[in-house]
């Protein structure tokens, strides 16, 4: 079901996946419904900006019909066809935005995120502000994004050329844009999360974000966090189903209450 998310004003596209009528996956009355908000990545590809989330409603769906969890996915701003230009804290608050409008919208017993690449690491950064979120996967995820403010005028040229930025005046404040490259980092707030779980999932031959990455995160856990390395994965993880079968036996894992 195609719907609309507010953030601060701005229209973000999502679409809302329920399980099918009847029992859930593991014998769960669907009245005892789990919440899972599915995060798309940084725009790569051709397609950029206007492809970015293209193929995630029908992630999102096969998890709903798998596990029987309601499932939302959203395109962040400046992505798709939600409204706004990027910047790592706008986006940010569109998670937060996007878990209001689970909790508030529907009846479900909780809130799990889950999020590949840059849609990971925020949803790492989310649980471990909100304690309503019960739970965390991040797949293929960066540790940080300090290599974005390495040089971040050729950075925002770059978002500028894909489409995450559509407007000629953005950012207003520059340096408050690049600060947020810098302070924004899953690395240092993920050992808030526990005991709540967190699953990371990184392929062996990531060519994007580097498998040291995952281990990073799973190091500032002390150990509280699963890791799972999938051989000779590359970056898309929800294209391969011996990670999406990680991800749907976490989930199912997880409580109802």
């Amino acid at each position: 079901m195609r719907i609309d998310i507010d953030s601060d004003g701005l229209c973000l596209a999502g679409h809302l996946y329920r399980p099918p009528e009847g029992s859930g996956a593991d014998g769960s009355s669907t009245d005892r419904v789990r919440g899972l908000v599915l995060c798309h990545g940084f725009p790569a590809g051709p397609g950029g900006s206007a492809t970015s989330g293209q193929t995630f409603p029908e992630f999102a769906e096969r998890l709903a019909t798998d596990t029987g969890w309601t499932v939302l996915t959203f395109n962040f701003r400046g992505t798709g066809a939600s409204e706004g230009d990027f910047s790592l804290a706008g986006w940010l608050t569109d998670l937060r935005a996007a878990i209001d409008h689970l909790l508030a919208t529907e009846p479900v017993t909780g809130v799990w995120l889950a999020g590949s690449g840059t849609g990971g690491a925020l949803a790492i950064c989310a649980a471990a502000e909100d304690d309503r979120v019960r739970g965390v996967a991040a797949m293929a995820t960066h540790a940080d994004f300090r290599e974005w403010a390495v040089d971040p005028e050729g950075f925002l040229d770059h978002t500028r050329k894909i489409g995450v930025v559509r407007h000629p005046d953005f950012p207003p404040d520059m340096d408050l844009w690049t600060r947020e490259l810098m302070e924004i980092r899953p690395i240092v707030v993920i050992g808030k999360v526990p005991p709540r779980p967190i699953l990371l999932v990184h392929g062996s031959d990531d060519e994007v974000i580097h498998l040291q990455d995952a281990r990073w995160l799973a190091d500032a856990t002390d150990g509280k966090a699963e890791l799972r390395i999938v051989p000779e994965a590359g970056h898309r993880l929800r294209h391969d189903p011996r990670a999406v079968a990680i991800l749907i036996g976490w989930m199912e894992r997880q409580p109802v209450d």
